[in-house]
């Protein structure tokens, strides 16, 4: 097992978890057309036993989706035991017509768990613009067969562009953390086309749930970068069913930090995968900012890098263009000096090669340079030499090949 310590309490990542793999969840997914040209499976639940503590985040985007409209409503009292979700069509920009559509799914998947509508999440994923087809949503419900192992399917049902499912699990002081997610295009930070659930059997209050999730987000799913688009429908929530027992966590508790970094660590395995699987990418580009002068100004520095177009294109070419990363930074609004950065990248062996430091480009070996852009991950390193900040981001590349996929989208 992969492991991270805390100073208490070891956190272990389980091989094959899921979104079930905490006490009490289950979940599925069927195949119901809500795409005609998509034969994979597109409506999932999850259900959790009892009610779940409940915190969630949602898309900067003026422009926000029926069901994500609905589920910040259900979601104002903490509490939800349910989650309905789609892909193949966002619901977004559809009127009355979608906004009822959105509440006739969660009174079809409250009716047939058992629960009230406002204690079901409602999602969706897909084109938008499009009406929901509710013959289809409902076949959805009627036929999603939940079981402790259905989080495969269910991680399955909510994928669009996506290539690969994307699913985690962690144990954690006797308790566990699951999680599903999708989302390789329209990807920028500031909650963007993503959808991340994640439950757990851990008893957490509610105030610092939502203050936990809110500083996993910031740190993974605010520092990545496929397109610089936000999208309508993006949200990421987590329910809490304590199941497993033990004390309530809250603020300053002693098991507050491990579930805090058991959280910030499945957030940031989720915001990795999605951008290893972005559309059309061949390289996950992680940019590690250091010596900043605020950790606000080491993001701002990091994610402009991978937002780069200049960057994204150059590293996809493999091309140590190492002007457009200073370039970039420069445009970030963070505190920086010509004399006082140094750049780096990381060669496949492990060592480092810098390409610029003390005002002035470095000698290197082309070569070695262009060795360090092939992998399939590839390490910047950026030293602003102005005080102890740092942040991490994550981007794709930018090919011929994400042009021809939203070239031809809904067609």
């Amino acid at each position: 097992m992969v492991t991270a310590d805390t100073k208490e309490t070891k956190i272990e990542i389980v091989q094959g978890g899921g979104i079930t793999s905490p006490q009490g969840f289950t979940a599925g997914g069927v195949h119901v057309g809500m795409r005609h040209d998509w034969t994979k499976l597109d409506f999932g639940l999850v259900y959790s036993e009892t009610p779940c503590t409940t915190a969630a985040v949602y898309t900067s985007n003026t422009l926000k989706a029926a069901p994500l409209l609905l589920t910040r409503e259900h979601l104002t009292d903490g509490k939800a035991q349910a989650i309905v979700a789609n892909s193949g069509c966002a619901n977004a920009a559809t009127g009355k017509p979608g906004a009822e559509n959105a509440v006739t799914m969660a009174k079809l998947a409250a009716d047939k768990l058992g629960v009230e509508p406002a204690d079901v999440v409602v999602a969706s994923t897909g084109v938008i613009g499009t009406q929901l087809p509710m013959d289809r949503v409902a076949k959805g419900v009627a036929e999603t067969k939940l079981t402790g192992d259905g989080g495969d399917d269910f991680a399955v049902s909510i994928m669009t562009t996506d290539t690969v499912k994307k699913q985690i699990a962690v144990s954690f002081g006797g308790w566990t953390i699951g999680a599903a997610c999708k989302g390789v295009g329209m990807i920028h930070p500031n909650m963007a086309t993503m959808l991340c659930f994640m439950t757990t059997d851990a008893p957490v209050e509610e105030a610092f749930l939502s203050s936990a999730l809110k500083e996993a987000v910031d740190v993974s799913f605010n520092m990545v970068d496929i397109d610089n688009d936000t999208s309508t429908n993006d949200m990421a929530i987590v329910l809490a069913n304590g199941l497993a027992g033990g004390d309530t966590i809250t603020a300053g508790q002693p098991q507050a930090e491990a579930f805090q970094k058991a959280l910030t660590l499945v957030c940031t395995s989720m915001a990795r995968m999605m951008v290893s699987d972005a559309e059309g990418g061949t390289k996950l580009i992680e940019t590690k900012v250091e010596g900043a002068a605020s950790p606000a100004d080491a993001r701002k520095a990091a994610r402009e890098v991978v937002t780069s177009i200049g960057v994204k294109t150059a590293i996809y070419g493999e091309d140590a263009n190492w002007g457009r990363i200073l370039a970039a930074i420069g445009n970030s609004g963070a505190a920086w000096s010509e004399p006082k950065t140094a750049l780096y990248l990381r060669h496949p062996d492990g060592g480092e090669i810098c390409l610029y430091r003390d005002g002035a480009p470095q000698e290197y070996d082309e070569a070695a340079a262009k060795a360090c852009l092939a992998p399939a991950e590839v390490l910047v390193r950026i030293d602003l030499g102005q005080g102890t900040g740092e942040a991490t981001a994550w981007g794709s590349d930018l090919t011929e090949e994400f042009v021809r996929l939203n070239s031809m989208y809904t067609t």
